[in-house]
């Protein structure tokens, strides 16, 4: 399947029909939204038909919305391919903050090369305690240096859910050095994959590659066509060469109240 026809199916299934754990789905005619049912955590738009007429018009609405509700705040994710073309531009002046940008990566996997599917020797664990959760909040934290307190409470709900959500740590020596987890939405073709920080000193042994292919070999299990990652620069490099094919630029535009 080309990227054009890959990139349609994507924001057919993913971001108009998608729906999320923890997050209620409710669509109009200008805007998908997703409110969050946990008190700290943001609400998201993920999908949306604007023109330069009627963008400043629903990004307002959005807004006084969002305001009428309550919680944390909300995310706005742009695609390099959203209309009108000046988005991000427009959500600014409304008083969105821009955060870093990232690369929508998707693996055929009828196309994968082969190592995807050959026996992972790594220590690779299935989270299933608090504490296993505790240690991938600390490794998020140490990788990126922000509070990542939130997450316990994200995964510690993903584990209730084992139908649409896998959990794992990578151990080398002996210590858990590399979180992750894995998507696996009804009624899509995509299986989602997040996380994999790996602590700095213990880069370059192999623990990516192999919570890479755990969750691939899961997905192939589970009947999903295609693997997708929001990948920062770091990862993107590392899943090109590996047969992720680049898609689109993704921007989180985050408004708190």
């Amino acid at each position: 399947m080309d990227t054009l026809a890959i990139l349609a199916l994507y924001d057919e299934q993913e971001r108009r029909q998608g729906t999320h754990s923890l997050y209620r789905r409710e669509e109009t005619p200008d805007v998908v939204r997703h409110i969050c049912t946990l008190p700290n955590r943001l609400h998201f738009v993920i999908y949306s038909q604007l023109t330069a007429v009627t963008a400043n018009r629903v990004i307002q609405e959005q807004i006084t919305y969002f305001q009428s509700i309550g919680g944390s705040g909300l995310e706005w994710k742009v695609y390099d391919h959203d209309q009108p073309s000046d988005l991000k531009e427009r959500l600014s002046a409304h008083g969105f903050e821009p955060d870093e940008a990232e690369g929508l990566l998707v693996l055929d996997m009828e196309e994968a090369p082969d190592s995807y599917w050959q026996p992972v020797t790594a220590d690779v664990r299935r989270v299933t305690t608090i504490v296993q959760i505790r240690d991938i909040v600390a490794i998020q934290q140490q990788v990126w240096g922000h509070d990542f307190h939130w997450l316990e409470e994200q995964l510690s709900e993903f584990l209730k859910e084992p139908e649409q959500w896998s959990v794992y740590l990578v151990y080398l020596d002996g210590k858990p050095v590399c979180g992750a987890w894995a998507s696996f939405p009804p009624g899509s073709q995509f299986a989602g994959m997040w996380g994999g920080a790996t602590l700095v000193d213990y880069r370059g042994r192999g623990a990516y590659t192999a919570v890479v292919n755990t969750r691939a070999q899961e997905a192939r299990q589970r009947g999903y066509r295609f693997l997708m990652i929001d990948a920062s620069d770091m990862s993107r490099a590392i899943l090109q060469k590996r047969g992720f094919r680049f898609l689109t630029n993704t921007y989180p535009y985050t408004w708190k109240p």
